[in-house]
């Protein structure tokens, strides 16, 4: 791979970029390309698993946000991805909570930032970085958390202004793909009943997915597989790893996949494979 080769993934919560896109995140670092990652909160509001970290909850002045600091760079680190910032700086916006929570309202919590300016913050990142490439949710925010939402309309608006000299400071640049994270359906039910952590009975009791031909592009990312893993497990606050699934809080198991998928929403279609899908988010 082409050293030129430059992505952008912005996620919203320290876990977020290994659960979602790490197996890519790592393959796309191992192969050369120059991988950034950009997290809009510290996770202040997440549910503590290991019963001897909980003094680091939400209630006890965000003690949990600092912590995730440090597993988010160890699991950068196990995924080879060297330049990672927050948006805005550390602790700019506010984990704000799962929707219809209280902590929706603070005026520090990023779904409540200024559109715009929590977009300048990005684009002044994408005219320093240059990628070709911005990868992180769809509008629904893969599976309505208002801060995933909110991250997919913080990098749509940065996509469509970093070309505009007017907008923010630098150099003008412009990415040519923009993709969103997707679950396809079919894939998701085979997780279905399955794994050593509680189990679901329906596809439609995971809470999110989409239809498999919203689907374009599936990453193969298997060689990467044991980096996606071990990114997990420095994620201890957040994640409970058991072989080949893990669980967040609410001890459902998911799969631990090494194939990842993608919905293309801006650029030009890549060459597809004998699957029908894109194979590689550059083209």
């Amino acid at each position: 791979m082409s050293p030129d080769r430059r992505i952008l993934f912005v996620h919203a919560h320290p876990d977020d970029e290994s659960i979602g896109t790490g197996a890519t995140m790592a393959k796309y670092a191992a192969e050369g390309a120059h991988v950034s990652l950009v997290t809009c909160t510290l996770g202040e509001e997440g549910d503590v698993i290991p019963a001897e970290l909980r003094h680091l909850g939400a209630d006890h002045e965000d003690r949990l946000g600092d912590h995730r600091v440090g597993e988010l760079s160890r699991a950068c680190a196990e995924l080879g991805v060297r330049d990672h910032r927050f948006l805005g700086g550390a602790g700019r916006w506010r984990d704000s909570g799962m929707m219809g929570a209280p902590t929706n309202d603070d005026p520090a919590c990023f779904w409540q930032a200024d559109l715009d300016l929590a977009a300048a913050e990005l684009v002044g990142v994408v005219r320093e970085v240059r990628p070709q490439v911005i990868v992180t949710y769809d509008d629904n925010g893969y599976y309505g958390h208002p801060d995933h939402i909110q991250a997919h309309r913080v990098a749509w608006r940065a996509f469509e202004k970093a070309a505009d000299p007017a907008f923010g400071e630098g150099e003008p640049w412009t990415p040519s793909r923009f993709y969103a994270t997707a679950m396809p359906l079919t894939v998701l039910e085979r997780a279905v009943d399955s794994g050593p952590f509680e189990r679901v009975k329906s596809v439609e009791d995971f809470g999110f997915g989409v239809p498999d031909d919203q689907v374009t592009t599936r990453v193969d990312a298997t060689a990467h597989l044991e980096s996606k893993i071990a990114a997990l497990r420095a994620h201890r606050t957040q994640i409970s790893v058991n072989g080949a699934y893990f669980a967040l809080s609410n001890n459902v198991g998911q799969p631990i996949l090494p194939q990842e998928y993608f919905t293309r929403l801006a650029g030009d279609p890549g060459p597809l494979g004998d699957d029908h899908h894109e194979a590689d988010l550059f083209g």
